[in-house]
């Protein structure tokens, strides 16, 4: 049996936006929410999930992670509008 990987973006209390990869979804957030999941997001919870991806494959969710990452703000959010959860 093959477990889901998540690449998903939570948008911060801030107004900024996180990227990261886990295999259960629900704790991650949960964790960043309990200021155990992220440095990041340590210091401005609450985050929201605002998008995520799913893959059968750990390494092409992270490579994805990687990718997101790399985008500016602006293309995170057309990102985000594009597939929006809400």
């Amino acid at each position: 049996m093959c477990d889901i990987n998540y690449v998903y973006i939570l948008k911060c209390a801030d107004g900024t936006y996180y990227t990261g990869w886990t295999n259960n979804l629900e704790k991650r957030i949960k964790a960043h929410n309990d200021k155990v999941g992220a440095k990041y997001t340590k210091g401005r919870v609450p985050v929201t999930l605002v998008y995520y991806e799913t893959y059968d494959d750990k390494t092409e969710a992270r490579k994805r992670e990687y990718y997101i990452k790399q985008m500016t703000p602006k293309k995170k959010i057309e990102l985000i509008n594009s597939k929006n959860i809400k």
